[in-house]
């Protein structure tokens, strides 16, 4: 009797359904000087929400921008989500100094039941963020889309440990891909992913994370290089040369990738696409991209996923950029790169080993002069269209010479303030002299980067990270 009194007590409790998820896409319009942004569409997308009702309050302080969804009788914050954008970074390009542009975003969270406020902030120079723009979204309104887009193909467990609300929710989409590929897809997904759970702090959580993998059809194998006059209409729109750099892979389809994505429960994605030329790219809490079979897809994976994840910066600072120099060294948002503007502050100061120097000293000019070589061969191999094979040998040279030199610096492994960062070779500092955010090198991510990973780990998968030790 006590066993059929909790079954029927059970069945009278059911637990709520999780929400479905609402999307609001909208356009993101301006230059370097002004922005401004215009409803596209609402929509309700076809599964429920995969993120934990008790964690939809983002206090990791990362991102370019920030939105709020607030109800709209008593203003009570519901959800926030910080992130970065194409638009946040394009308008930091010199072309924004000469042209408008306009670029397609989403905003998602789990579906109201009544009138929300959405909030849209931006970064200021000072780290607060700032309102640029507002709108009201009723989900009762006739106008919001719950239409199903056609369905991208199969969804593939590559990693489940549990319910989606429970765990961080990573999907693999590839682009590019043929029906033919469909066996290629999925062994290029488990491999990378393998890969990125030899990571710390991966290795450790991995049992925090479920990761899916989606392949949309492409009529033609690859995708599209611009520079190299190749073209291809492909289901997510993914393309080498974005912002004129030949290594940089983004959609800018955000509406086509987002209607693919759909199908999958999804916080983090990483665009697979099907080609062998070396690149990558990764914004912060948009997607991440890496070409699959590029010698180096292990490592672009792996440190692409860092921006896309985390929001970490870019440490390197002697590769070609897009983006133009900073007019002034502001501290940074980002969590592994400071401005040092007071030593006596700096953001990871409590990793720092006593009695070490800060900023910290390291043979920067002998680093920079073979950079430069490198540079030099590195844009002839591919202003003349050579194999991607001399490229892969240049890289594999200049990660051999850059693993002994800085492994024999006075500082290797500590934790400082090492100039050199951010696409600057002066005015910004990062953590350690090497790490997957400064060279292709065989290191882990630094302490710092570490740290940062975790506490977004922490997030979506509810679970505490133990505390950083300090450097020995």
């Amino acid at each position: 009797m006590n066993v059929l009194l909790a079954l029927l007590l059970a069945a009278s409790t059911p637990t709520a359904p999780a929400p479905r998820t609402f999307r609001v896409d909208y356009f993101h319009t301006g230059n370097a000087t002004e922005e401004r942004f215009s409803l596209e569409r609402l929509a309700v997308e076809p599964l429920p929400w995969p993120g934990h009702p008790d964690r939809a309050i983002d206090e990791t302080n990362l991102g370019k921008y920030l939105f709020e969804v607030r109800d709209r009788e008593t203003n009570r914050l519901l959800y926030s989500r910080g992130f970065a954008s194409i638009y946040g970074e394009w308008e930091t390009t010199p072309e924004a100094r000469e042209v408008n542009r306009t670029f397609h975003e989403s905003l998602r969270f789990p579906s109201p039941e009544k009138p929300v406020q959405v909030l849209l902030k931006k970064r200021a120079k000072d780290n607060s963020f700032r309102e640029v723009w507002s709108l009201t979204v009723d989900p009762k309104d006739m106008f919001v889309d719950p239409s199903t887009p056609g369905a991208p193909g199969p969804l593939l467990k590559l990693l489940e440990n549990g319910p989606p609300a429970d765990k961080v929710d990573f999907l693999i989409l590839g682009d590019g891909y043929t029906e033919q590929e469909r066996a290629k897809f999925e062994k290029d997904a488990r491999r990378l992913v393998d890969i990125l759970f030899t990571f710390s702090p991966f290795k450790e959580r991995k049992a925090d994370f479920n990761v899916w993998g989606l392949m949309p059809v492409s009529q033609q194998s690859g995708i599209s290089r611009p520079s190299t006059g190749i073209h291809r209409y492909t289901p997510v729109g993914s393309t080498y040369d974005a912002f004129g750099s030949e290594r940089y892979v983004l959609t800018f389809e955000n509406r086509r990738f987002r209607d693919v994505a759909a199908f999958a429960p999804y916080e983090f994605v990483e665009i697979l696409v099907n080609g062998n030329t070396y690149g990558g790219g990764g914004i912060f809490g948009l997607y991440g991209t890496v070409a699959a079979d590029s010698l180096w897809s292990p490592y672009v994976f792996v440190h692409e996923f860092g921006h896309h994840f985390a929001g970490l910066a870019d440490e390197y600072y002697t590769s070609e950029s897009a983006y133009a120099p900073a007019e002034e060294h502001v501290e940074p948002w980002e969590k592994n790169v400071t401005a040092l503007k007071d030593p006596a502050q700096l953001k990871w100061k409590d990793l720092v080993a006593p009695g070490t120097p800060l900023p910290t000293p390291w043979k920067k000019e002998e680093y920079e002069a073979h950079a430069r070589k490198v540079q030099e061969q590195r844009r002839r191999i591919r202003a003349e269209r050579r194999p991607e094979s001399e490229m892969d040998a240049l890289f594999t040279a200049q990660r051999d010479w850059e693993e002994k030199f800085l492994g024999k610096q006075p500082h290797a492994g500590k934790v400082g303030a090492f100039e050199g960062a951010m696409y600057e070779a002066r005015g910004y500092y990062r953590p350690q002299l090497d790490c997957v955010m400064f060279t292709r090198d065989r290191v882990p991510f630094c302490g710092v980067c570490q740290r940062a990973l975790d506490e977004v780990i922490d997030l979506y998968s509810g679970k505490g990270a133990k505390p950083a030790k300090p450097a020995p």
